[in-house]
């Protein structure tokens, strides 16, 4: 919301493109557009694990292998959230969804409805990226512009250059993690290992504290419920 509106929301329409495994974020953009903000693509980034992007494009949910990526936290088959927006598409009928997800769940495949498929290609847009255009558009944009990105952002950057439709609306690509936090794979694209910002610096020279609790409920919610009252009476 804040972004769209440094670039003329509401007067003036915007677009996102959003690296998603698991369909959260995208579909809370998703809400704010039926809220009334005014969204003009909402384009959807992801790794080599694209079954978003597959359904997307050619209408077909089947699972696959999940595989290890430069972008971790989208290597995901089953994106739950998904589940929201089949529900929306389906007009709301509960008992429908749950056995559409039922047969997903036991035979890897949604059942096909072409209806619903070809109303939500109006609602978004996907593009795959793949690790290697990943790591172009990590060196790239750090070339042209001196950001460094990370590599769930960048997957934003590529997918929403590749699948944007309207280029004359603004396209904001969100970015998701700081590069520090992947410092391998943007030292392959960069050639040089990013520096963490000096919070998270200072925190991995401190010493660790470990409490080992016995595997009883109990027992953990005492060492909770301890611990907060000395923070209580602390403050």
């Amino acid at each position: 919301m804040t972004a769209a509106v440094a670039l003329g929301a509401p007067g003036r329409a915007v677009s996102f493109a959003v690296p998603t495994g698991n369909f959260g974020n995208v579909y809370a953009a998703h809400v704010a557009r039926r809220m009334g903000l005014p969204i003009g693509e909402l384009v959807i980034g992801t790794n080599r694990n694209d079954i978003l992007a597959r359904y997307f494009n050619h209408g077909e949910m089947t699972l696959g292998p999940v595989e290890p990526s430069l972008s971790p936290s989208m290597d995901i088959q089953v994106s739950s959230n998904f589940e929201r927006l089949y529900f929306e598409l389906a007009g709301r009928e509960g008992d429908a969804v749950a056995s559409a997800f039922r047969q997903f769940r036991a035979t890897g495949s949604l059942p096909a409805q072409p209806a619903l498929w070809r109303e939500a290609r109006t609602l978004f847009t996907a593009h795959r990226v793949g690790d290697e255009e990943t790591s172009a558009t990590i060196a790239a944009t750090w070339g042209s512009t001196g950001e460094l990105l990370d590599p769930h952002s960048a997957v934003a950057v590529a997918a929403g250059r590749a699948a944007r439709r309207h280029p004359e609306t603004p396209m904001i690509a969100l970015a998701c993690a700081h590069p520090a936090k992947f410092p391998e794979a943007v030292e392959r694209a960069v050639g040089f290992r990013p520096a963490p910002p000096p919070r998270l610096a200072a925190a991995l020279t401190r010493p660790e504290r470990i409490h080992v609790l016995p595997n009883e409920l109990a027992a953990v919610e005492r060492f909770v419920r301890d611990r907060a009252r000395v923070k209580q009476e602390a403050n």
